[in-house]
């Protein structure tokens, strides 16, 4: 167990398998695991590099192995996939994985804080309430549309729901206007349980000093500012603010040979809940370009004048993403006089 240099697990719910290798690199042990067993292992062993996906769970687990003072290192799984060979078992996963994090060049993920965890999993329950929301007042407009109602569409009528059915012409049974009281009032609870969790996320930006530097950008509100906290480790996971822009997928996808490039729409890759709120930031600047745009200066007027307006908003939001990169590396605030030159 000492000549271990390299442990690969793969991650199960209550299974763990592992491949162990030395530093001849020859395979040392090859054994399945219990959750409980995996941590009484771990404990006894001396320190080495662990590595497994970054998947469920992996972050806690990550955290217990770097108290037991070993070197964690979380590759993406689609990197994982690679180092693959012939059929796919568990065993075969851990080798794979083991084979990966060997990689001079391969990339890794930081370890999330615990704190993180916890507004992801804000921004999770909330992102769940939205979606029932929606799925509510859709069921509400079916139901009233069988009847020979079209209810408008927006959060206006439906708040104000049973108003609005008392100035239509036609009389709905009293069966059907209970079965919509019901619908109405999870729909209120939805709309209350939203509120809930926004006021969460504003109070953790506001005791976060991350957070709060990225409230200065122009655009960045509480929203944007925590799933930045939550989803982004550590700004020096990128090595600039390029590579957190093209790891959003606000970057153009490539597919070029033969020496001809070819870019594509933008790659939409990895975090969509993080990169949709950068682009409605963008465009939250660019419904007022005389106040919060006018800190881009001639280059967002100019790309204003020659481009359609989806096309400036994503360019802001890749711009964006990568001042948000710079205020988390340099834990400095937003300050438009000293914008790095290529962020200009």
């Amino acid at each position: 167990m000492s000549t271990i240099k390299v442990l690969g697990i793969d991650l199960g719910k209550s299974s763990f398998h592992a491949i162990g290798r030395d530093y001849s690199d020859n395979q040392v042990i090859r054994k399945k695991f219990s959750r409980s067993a995996l941590i009484t292992y771990l404990h006894h062993l001396p320190p080495c590099i662990i590595a497994f996906e970054a998947c469920g769970g992996a972050h806690w687990l990550g955290r217990q192995c770097e108290l037991m003072g070993h070197t964690v290192k979380l590759i993406p799984p689609q990197y994982v996939k690679l180092y693959v060979k012939s059929n796919k078992n568990d065993f075969i996963d851990a080798e794979a994985i083991c084979e990966a994090s060997t990689r001079p060049k391969m990339r890794f993920v930081s370890v999330k804080s615990e704190d993180a965890q916890v507004i992801s999993a804000i921004h999770k329950a909330r992102q769940g309430y939205v979606k029932d929301r929606t799925a509510c007042m859709s069921r509400i407009g079916s139901l009233l549309l069988e009847f020979g109602i079209a209810l408008p569409t927006g959060h206006s009528v439906m708040k104000q729901l049973f108003n609005w059915l008392a100035q239509q012409p036609q009389k709905q049974p009293s069966l059907l206007m209970q079965e919509l009281i019901e619908l109405h009032e999870y729909y209120l609870f939805l709309n209350n349980s939203i509120e809930k969790q926004d006021k969460k996320l504003e109070r953790l930006v506001e005791t976060n000093p991350i957070g709060l530097l990225l409230k200065t950008i122009p655009g960045i509100g509480d929203m944007t500012a925590s799933l930045c906290i939550a989803s982004i480790s550590s700004a020096t996971d990128f090595k600039n603010g390029r590579n957190m822009a093209a790891w959003l997928g606000l970057v153009p996808a490539q597919h070029s040979t033969g020496g001809k490039p070819n870019l594509l729409g933008i790659s939409k890759r990895s975090n969509k809940e993080l990169r949709t709120l950068f682009i409605h930031a963008a465009r939250a600047v660019m419904s007022r370009p005389d106040k919060k745009g006018k800190v881009y200066g001639e280059w967002l007027i100019n790309l204003r004048a020659t481009k359609p307006f989806n096309v400036v908003t994503v360019a802001l939001a890749n711009k964006l993403a990568r001042i948000a990169w710079a205020v988390m590396k340099t834990k400095q605030a937003f300050n438009t006089n000293e914008l790095a030159p290529g962020l200009q």
